[in-house]
Formats: structure tokens, sequence, C-alpha cells
């Protein structure tokens, strides 16, 4: 049995009777840039997040670069955000010019520890950037009155929990933006890149407008220096497409991960994911400590199962990230993690008995 980490071909399959005509119907109305599509999807996916608006803009990274520039945030002033996290976070903090200061995560659920926050805050400190990692909001009740004490903004990136949410609040909307990616493989993927910016504050929704935009919302009048980074209106379709069946999925998904965790009860060395009270993790990713993760990787691959590592290698040791002058040791929750973690496959279309081959396939790679 061979059973890929992510299946987008099953899901085509299920959506093509509508993706097809959707396309279709761009194609030959020919408004391939800010069309009616974009706004529709705007407008919906605002909704879903429970904001007041969505903006569009071309992937995941500038989501949080122009959220960062909306806030004001720029050259001089540092961003507090996870030493455990996609690079793509660091990434936005730097092009907007910003220094982004690293916290350590906790060991339980992966996200960014509260308690760390306050002694990496300094007069230069402008936000806080949680990350609802692998699925799940971060503590936005611990992280969001810090931010508060300090006037510190907050940028979520909820690139991976689309749906997600905490004592019934989406992610998203518990900041001043919430940033979103449309990458293919993300529980609402585009056949591209993709991803929004969204917020309740009509302030920072025009000047997020205009910044993915050249500075302009009205044709050849550009009020600021902005870039271009615009959802396409092809993506826009597709994703119109698939966000009605986005809350159905993350049912399937969530399915899925009872189904790893019960299965996984009781293996000797086995840490499967801890979900928080009050949190609807929606496992974008279901993530599994194990010892000796490196051999019991290469033996899941070997037999099928395409198992990955999110992520193999901690930003701060990563060499794009050494003028931030870290080492071995400074993130040691991170650290640790970065050697035993393994992403099992997990999709809304992975039938239980697929899910009982990998279970099966992992017991054997253990003994």
């Amino acid at each position: 049995m061979k059973i890929p980490l992510v299946d987008l071909k099953a899901q085509y399959l299920e959506l093509a009777p509508e993706v097809g005509p959707a396309i279709g119907a761009v194609l030959a109305a020919g408004n391939f840039i800010l069309g009616e599509e974009v706004a529709q999807f705007e407008r919906a996916f605002a909704e879903f997040c429970g904001a007041k608006s969505a903006v569009g803009v071309a992937n995941g990274t500038d989501a949080i670069h122009l959220a960062c520039r909306a806030l004001g945030i720029g050259p001089g002033d540092e961003v507090i955000v996870p030493a455990n996290t996609f690079v793509a976070t660091l990434i936005g903090v730097e092009q907007a010019g910003a220094k982004p200061v690293l916290v350590d995560c906790n060991a339980s659920d992966f996200l960014l520890n509260p308690a760390l926050i306050p002694a990496a805050i300094t007069s230069r400190t402008k936000a806080i950037i949680p990350v609802h990692l692998y699925g799940q909001c971060a503590d936005m009740a611990a992280i969001g009155p810090l931010a508060r004490t300090h006037g510190l903004r907050v940028i979520e990136d909820a690139a991976q929990a689309h749906g997600a949410s905490l004592g019934g609040q989406s992610a998203g909307s518990f900041g001043d933006i919430g940033c979103f990616s449309f990458y293919p493989g993300k529980n609402l993927g585009g056949y591209g890149d993709g991803g929004a910016c969204v917020t309740s504050s009509p302030a920072v929704e025009h000047r997020l407008r205009l910044l993915r935009n050249l500075g302009s919302v009205q044709k050849y009048r550009h009020e600021i220096f902005g870039v271009n980074s615009r959802l396409d209106t092809l993506q826009a379709a597709v994703l119109l497409v698939k966000l009605k069946r986005l809350a159905g999925w993350n049912q399937a998904r969530r399915a899925v991960a009872q189904r790893y965790s019960q299965g996984l009860a009781g293996v000797a060395g086995v840490t499967a994911p801890t979900v928080n009270p009050g949190a609807s993790h929606v496992f974008h990713l279901y993530v599994i400590r194990v010892p000796r993760r490196d051999a019991v990787l290469e033996y899941l691959q070997r037999n099928g199962v395409g198992a990955g590592i999110h992520y193999p290698i901690p930003p701060h040791l990563s060499s794009a990230f050494a003028h931030l002058g870290h080492r071995p040791g400074d993130f040691p929750v991170t650290e640790t993690l970065s050697n035993e973690i393994l992403s099992l496959p997990l999709y809304a279309e992975l039938r239980p008995e697929q899910v009982d081959y990998v279970l099966d396939t992992l017991r054997h790679a253990l003994d």
C-alpha cells in the first residue's frame, strides 16, 4: 500500500464537476486580476473567519509582510515570533524591514510559550506573531492580554489553521490581522500560490488594499509605496468552490486524527498530539514525537507511508538566519522537537484501512 503525505488528486476527483466550470467562467470573462471572484471570496472568507474583511494577496509570506507594513512596522522595529515555525514567518517580518525576535515553544503542544514572551520585549518591540502551528490556535487567552499590557500589535500566522478556533473564536480574528496561506497542501488550498489577510479594522483593510496593489485602489492613483501581491481571479474561483467544503473536510481530518491517537495509545515511546482545552484543532498536520526519528521515517517511507518532518531545521539554525546570531542550545525545546517530530499522512479522503496500515507500519518501525 502506498499512502502519500497529502493526496490532492483524491480531493480533485471530488471537486472536478464544480472546479472546471468555475475556472471556465474566469477564462471566458478574461478578468484575471482582481476579478469579481476575488471580491466574492474575500467576503465569504471574512465571514468564515469571523472578521469584517479579508484582503487577498499572492501568498502567505506576503500576508505577513504586508500585515507588518499595514501596522506601521518597519526598520528598527522588533517582532516576537516563535522559534518553532516555518521560515516564512521570519521572512515576512524581515521583508518589512523589522527584526524577528525568537521565543521558544511549549513541549506539550509545540506552540509559542507565552511565559517566555515578557523577557523578549524591548523598547523596540512592536508586535507579537503567534503561529497557530499544525492547525491548533496558540494560547491567545494569554497572548492577547500580554500584548495589550505592553501596547503591542498582534498578527496571527494562521497559515495552517483555516477553521481552527479557541473558545469558540476563529483563528485569524483574535489579533489586529490574521494571515493565511492558500498553498495547495493547506486545509484550504488553491491550485497555485495564494494568501489573505483578515481584519476588522476599516483603516487597516484600506492600507492592506493599497499595499497589495502597488499603493493603489484606483487605477493610476498611487497613494503609498506598495507591492504587486494580488490573489488572482483563477485561484479565487477555486477557493470559492473549496470553501463550501472546508468545515466538512476539517471534521474528516479530526476523525482521522482521532483514529491515529486511539491507535497510538499505549505505544511505547510515541507521543501523540495534544489538543488543548477549548481548542478546535483542524489537524493540518498530525505530528507525533518518536525515538530514533530518522530511522523510523526511513522505514515508513520504504514501506509506502509518505511521512515527513515539519520541520527538521529550526529557523535559528538555518544559514539564512545566521545574521540573528543564534547558536545551538538557544531554544532547547524547539531543538529537541526538531529531532523527534514526525508528520503522518493526513487528509480528509484518507480511508480507515489506510490509517490502520500507517499505524501497523509505525509499530513495526518501532520494534
